[in-house]
């Protein structure tokens, strides 16, 4: 098979390709945490209730989660930096139709849309990182850098969304990815080096389908027990349909020449285990945010501008602390530091399941957004690193994808678990008489205790799955490059 990249040699642009694919994996992010902040006002303006209104962010995390792995194989096959340059454009022009919405419905829809651009430029900037930089500590770094501007995105949409909502309306945290969108296309070609598979052979279309069919039947029933019962027929057969189209998509992947997904990559246990520990992290993270942005506004009568600069704790933790995340995998591997990150992010869920109805930034928050920023920090890193470790250029658009993959599923099942939970809790409440802010602190309380277990059970995965002689040749890899 030909080689992954085009040229030898070190890239002379590589630093400056990284930067470029940097500040597209952070508007990707972005664009998941972006909108919590200015819900309420979406909800205002398009007279939306609760329930509909997660869709805004489940219908992107759903697209963006179930083609990633489509995405990451099309960069390899078609060309990392075409595939980059594609979905950057398509991120763009859904980006201002989602700003130009009149109603919930076409909000939706282009969300979804977004979510597609956003699922083919996310595995292709991880892959440009990985068939830029060689393995070892200068790729640590590269890797170090990408995972803090992910981590901190998704803090900083916050913040960002507060002040955009605030002085411009809602509207403009869409608007805003569009003329960082044209630039990052101007760039792109003079500084990003293409690199691809040509040897590979066919899109796997039934592996998408079946697979991102799966994610959203599963979702939806989730969101939608609440109102029609979890022992009904249509929860139950919404369930099983789900069940059944993740049945055929292991039997498509088995049997295709070029499925998305092949099985093999599973056999390296530092990639099975980094994908599962992503699949708990990004349903704790980006539940964390969606339930945080609702109780600070609707319990504590935040403003969105206010609430977006409470955030600035957790997004400016993030990147200092990201030096040192990096220079301690590099020294001790992405096993120990990951356990740590996840545990500070536990930590900060049990910390949020003691939120008060009546209490002030400094007690009730702070504590809590200090935690979840360094274990952030801790954890995206590791977790990144761990996903490529033993894994040939040849996939790297697969690996990246894949990693992705679980973090935006994991965010998308995190939402509609943690958002199900608070408001049923929240609603049986309301019933019994107390008062809509004892009934809302309440409901959310709970929703965080559900994200603790979840950071619980990522502990435990971190300890028994990221193992093996692939981190002990990462490890060793890098201090020789050191």
């Amino acid at each position: 098979m030909e080689s992954a990249h085009t040229t030898a040699g070190p890239d002379p642009h590589r630093w400056q390709a990284l930067a470029l694919v940097c500040v597209a994996m952070f508007m990707t992010v972005l664009d998941v945490s972006i909108v919590n902040v200015a819900l309420p006002s979406i909800k205002t303006s398009l007279n939306v209730s609760e329930n509909t209104l997660q869709w805004v962010l489940i219908a992107y995390t759903i697209t963006f989660g179930g083609l990633l792995l489509l995405g990451g194989r099309a960069a390899d096959l078609l060309g990392r930096r075409r595939m980059f340059m594609i979905g950057m454009a398509l991120f763009s022009i859904a980006s201002l139709f989602c700003g130009l919405a009149t109603s919930i419905g076409f909000l939706i829809g282009a969300r979804t849309v977004q979510g597609i651009g956003a699922a083919i430029v996310s595995p292709a900037t991880l892959a440009i990182i990985m068939t830029t930089f060689e393995e070892g500590s200068e790729r640590n770094k590269a890797v170090g850098i990408w995972g803090a501007m992910g981590g901190s995105g998704a803090a900083a949409g916050v913040l960002f969304g507060g002040i955009l909502t605030k002085y411009a309306g809602w509207e403009w945290i869409f608007f805003v990815n569009v003329p960082v969108g044209v630039l990052v296309l101007l760039l792109t070609r003079a500084v990003v080096r293409e690199s691809r598979i040509p040897g590979l052979r066919g899109f796997d279309a039934g592996g998408a389908i079946t697979v991102t069919g799966s994610l959203a039947l599963l979702v939806y029933a989730i969101s939608k027990a609440p109102d029609v019962g979890w022992a009904t027929g249509r929860t139950i057969g919404l369930l099983v349909g789900a069940a059944l189209l993740l049945a055929a998509f292991v039997v498509i992947e088995r049997r295709h020449e070029s499925p998305i997904v092949p099985f093999r990559i599973f056999r390296v246990r530092t990639v099975l285990g980094a994908n599962i520990c992503g699949l708990f992290l990004g349903a704790v993270v980006f539940a964390n945010f969606f339930l945080l942005t609702l109780y600070v506004q609707q319990v504590l009568h935040y403003s969105a501008l206010r609430t977006g600069l409470t955030f600035l704790a957790t997004a400016g933790t993030v990147i200092p602390v990201a030096g040192l995340s990096q220079a301690l995998v590099t020294r001790v591997g992405p096993r120990p530091v990951l356990a740590v990150g996840l545990l500070l992010i536990t930590g900060g869920m049990l910390w949020y399941t003691q939120i008060p109805t009546h209490g002030s930034f400094a007690s009730a928050l702070l504590p809590g957004y200090l935690l979840v920023g360094v274990g952030m920090a801790f954890a995206f890193i590791p977790m990144s690193i761990a996903a490529l470790a033993g894994v040939d250029h040849d996939e790297a658009g697969l690996a990246s994808g894949l990693i992705n993959t679980t973090q935006q599923i994991g965010g998308a099942l995190g939402v509609a678990v943690g958002a199900t939970v608070a408001f049923t809790h929240m609603r049986t409440l309301l019933a019994t008489g107390q008062s809509a802010a004892e009934a809302q602190t309440s409901g959310f309380s709970l929703g965080f205790w559900v994200l603790a277990a979840i950071g619980a059970a990522s502990v435990v995965a971190c300890l028994a799955f990221v193992r093996g002689r692939e981190l002990e040749h990462l490890t060793e890899a890098a201090e020789v490059a050191a």
